[in-house]
């Protein structure tokens, strides 16, 4: 992609996000689209939203599970951005028509004390966080899923040019040190509107979610970017993403770990 496209498509997404309305598949309009231009893309949009007051508090990874990535037929994870306007409190209520077509995944939030850069060990990992902690993420598509005239779906680039489909982020207040729990026991059970949807533990993503901090701080270095102090890494989901219409009220259960809750206007 050209810088006038890159930037164009950038635009287009952030109009998309403030209109509540979808654009069509970038791969379609793009058909060599690459992941660096996907990633291109989605830096031009973070410079906007810089530029127009929002600051970064952390950082997503995507496509963490062997399930999601075989059906996108990739081998690697994606990552996003995390804005200060993303944050919700547990138990608080998100706005109606604040997203376009909002779901929610369970996670395992890092919250940094030390910075990441480039290759890491695992350990170098956990002796950078402050704490882990329960965590939803809600997932929204700037991007239509399907395209109506081909029917064909998002693909990879799409959803990196999309933020890696980013939209919002719950924590919750129970924090633990890292160094204590086997973060590939951990699970949950997520529930909407008092039915359990999905289950899942932590091993789901990467085999260890620890795993997912050490590609994201390698893969940040190929573009120039490292995690900060004080930032938020959700380490990817290990439960598939549960659709959220208005009225629904999402909880997830980690049991020991804590405990995680949204609604929806």
């Amino acid at each position: 992609m050209t810088e006038e496209e890159i930037h164009a498509a950038a635009r287009a997404l952030i109009e998309a996000e403030g209109s509540r309305s979808q654009i069509g598949l970038l791969s379609l309009q793009h058909p060599k689209m690459s992941m660096d231009d996907a990633y291109a893309v989605q830096a031009a949009g973070m410079a906007a939203r810089l530029v127009a007051g929002r600051k970064v508090i952390g950082w997503k990874i995507g496509l963490t599970s062997k399930a999601m990535q075989d059906a996108l037929k990739i081998d690697t994870p994606d990552s996003g951005v995390l804005f200060d306007d993303m944050a919700f409190e547990s138990g608080g209520t998100v706005p109606e028509a604040r997203f376009i077509q909002p779901r929610v995944e369970a996670e395992i939030a890092f919250v940094m004390k030390a910075p990441l850069e480039g290759r890491v060990t695992r350990e170098q990992v956990i002796e950078a966080t402050d704490y882990v902690c329960p965590a939803l993420e809600i997932l929204d598509t700037r991007i239509r899923r399907t395209d109506p005239g081909t029917g064909r779906g998002r693909v990879i680039t799409d959803t990196i040019a999309d933020n890696a489909a980013n939209a919002g982020i719950v924590l919750g207040q129970a924090q633990h040190n890292p160094r204590l729990i086997d973060l590939r026991w951990v699970g949950a059970i997520l529930g909407r509107d008092g039915a359990v949807e999905e289950t899942g533990l932590g091993a789901g993503v990467l085999n260890d979610p620890v795993m997912g901090i050490v590609w994201l701080a390698e893969r940040m270095a190929v573009y120039g970017q490292a995690i900060r102090p004080g930032q938020v890494i959700l380490s990817g989901s290990f439960i598939r993403p549960v659709e959220c219409p208005p009225g629904s009220h999402v909880q997830a259960d980690f049991g020991s770990f804590g405990a995680v809750e949204i609604s929806f206007a």
